[in-house]
């Protein structure tokens, strides 16, 4: 059995009395347990996984684009009047009251139009990357956060649970462990449905392991099933000591676990990663009920999503833990921006994505994409915001990660974005931090064989690149650093077929994109 494959199937474990010092885990009082991990520093991210890929313009609005929607979505787009307004060019569906709320009190953050170069539109493959933080033309075998805690726990499994960390790394919701958390060796991250009902793994007789490549895997497997039995019995020591303070919405799968990881939290659990899930958003048909576009599936999950989220920020807030807690929505892609003709989308590009929690920036980060009438139908909105920044970002000033260091864990050109605000406890919506604007333009546009890109800059580092309409980098045009003042750029395009492309221009942590059309 491979070792990723028993993690998986280890996920009901509880434990065999793990002894410290020759006192039993679960016997010792919480208190000394905390005292063990500083709490000053015991930062938790809950990642919320939106299996399908979700359709970011039916989610976050760009109103100031809603007449051209009209015209390239009109099966599926919500009445403008159903909308929920956040900001003067930005509503939300009308389902998510409860997110809508947390965004008003300054504990909900927006990253528009993230993705990845070169996009993979496959829900496998895609996900890898996600998953792994890898470029799409690259295979890694490691996770983002499996990195992260490798350079901290090179030794892992080995050793562990040990008195310094008697609790799990990270953990799972649900039945097969995250390739977010997965090491050179092990996964960091063990699964979990319910607290309360796990059943210990029958560890065997000890016998001499034989110095063959069997007997290294049965000397892994032992330690496994010792391993999981231990932070098994930490675990349901945490439930039994842990409670809820707020109510949750019941039928709500998502709510469920994330009540759960409030529980595991009020109890002392020491685990630095959640990883929570919702799936269905493969919303090929039937995203909309005919009839009444403001329900159907899509909107039965951003409600779920909504309702769920809005209870655990309540049970963290209640807890006195808010302070602790930062969470993220992913997903694998976004969706098209033509719906098709059964009342759904197909699989696209980038999206948006949300951040929740007291200590985020509660600002909109990014410019609303550029939606023409003329889109093709296979037309995903272009990147603007590399989903790796993201997590770089939340790296550096959540985890206390140098630059230096995410830049080997991610990707050489990894740009810093202001996600975060000092982590401070407010009733009204303080003053977000934001991106400067960037000026950038495009003419002739449409064009033929060239067009010339404008853009103004500081005296910093410029990036432009060249995509096509599915995702893919077809060129950098530059990669330099430039004086400030005004820049023009002359783009040859012959040789290209005609139809859409998107420049994107980075700058020092700040993106924008400008739809292109070749005639």
């Amino acid at each position: 059995m491979k070792r990723r494959q028993f993690i998986k199937a280890a996920g009901t474990a509880v434990s065999v009395p793990l002894l410290l010092n020759g006192m039993r885990v679960s016997a010792m009082p919480r208190s000394f347990l905390s005292r063990i991990v500083n709490p000053e520093s015991d930062r938790v991210l809950v990642l919320i996984q939106l299996n399908g890929g979700n359709d970011g313009l039916n989610m976050v609005v760009p109103m100031d684009q809603y007449d051209n929607l009209a015209n390239v979505r009109g099966n599926i787009l919500l009445p403008e009047s159903s909308i929920l307004s956040i900001e003067d060019t930005v509503g939300l569906h009308p389902v998510m009251t409860g997110i809508r709320s947390l965004y008003d009190e300054g504990k909900m953050g927006i990253v528009q139009s993230v993705g990845y170069p070169n996009q993979n539109r496959s829900h496998f493959r895609s996900s890898d990357i996600w998953t792994s933080g890898s470029p799409a033309e690259e295979v890694w075998t490691t996770g983002w956060l499996g990195r992260y805690f490798e350079g901290l726990y090179p030794a892992y499994p080995d050793g562990y649970p040990n008195s310094e960390y008697p609790d799990p790394f990270a953990i799972t919701m649900g039945s097969i462990v995250s390739e977010t958390c997965q090491g050179t060796a092990s996964n960091f991250s063990l699964t979990l449905n319910d607290p309360f009902s796990l059943a210990p793994l029958t560890e065997g007789s000890p016998s001499d392991l034989p110095d063959t490549p069997y007997g290294e895997e049965l000397a892994f497997l032992r330690l496994s099933i010792s391993q999981a039995n231990a932070y098994g019995d930490v675990i349901t020591d945490a439930a039994q000591n842990g409670s809820n303070m707020a109510a949750y919405p019941e039928d709500n799968r998502l709510a469920a676990q994330l009540k759960n990881v409030a529980l595991l939290m009020a109890g002392g659990l020491q685990t630095r990663v959640y990883v929570v899930s919702l799936g269905g958003f493969d919303t090929h048909a039937n995203q909309v009920a005919q009839g009444d576009v403001t329900t159907g599936e899509h909107a039965e999950l951003l409600q779920t999503l909504s309702d769920a989220v809005a209870a655990f920020q309540t049970d963290l807030q209640m807890l006195g833990l808010e302070q602790r807690v930062v969470c993220m929505t992913f997903s694998e892609f976004g969706r098209r921006i033509r719906s098709n003709d059964s009342f759904g989308t197909d699989h696209g590009t980038a999206a948006p994505l949300l951040l929740f929690g007291s200590c985020v920036n509660p600002a909109i980060l990014g410019d609303n994409p550029e939606i023409s009438t003329d889109v093709s139908g296979d037309e995903g909105l272009p990147m603007q915001h590399d989903f790796r920044d993201v997590y770089g970002s939340l790296l550096m000033d959540w985890f206390e990660v140098n630059e230096d260091d995410v830049r080997s864990l991610l990707y050489n050109d990894f740009q810093y974005l202001p996600l975060l605000l000092n982590c401070t406890a407010t009733s009204t919506r303080p003053e977000p931090k934001s991106e400067e604007a960037i000026l950038m333009g495009a003419y002739p546009n449409p064009c033929s064989n060239w067009t010339t890109i404008s853009f103004t800059t500081a005296d910093e580092w410029a990036k432009l690149s060249l995509f096509d309409s599915i995702g893919n980098e077809l060129r950098v045009v530059t990669n330099q650093r430039l004086s400030a003042g005004e820049h023009k750029i002359q783009v040859d395009l012959h040789g290209l077929p005609p139809g859409t492309y998107f420049f994107r221009l980075q700058l020092q942590g700040r993106q924008k994109t400008k739809r292109v059309v070749k005639n």
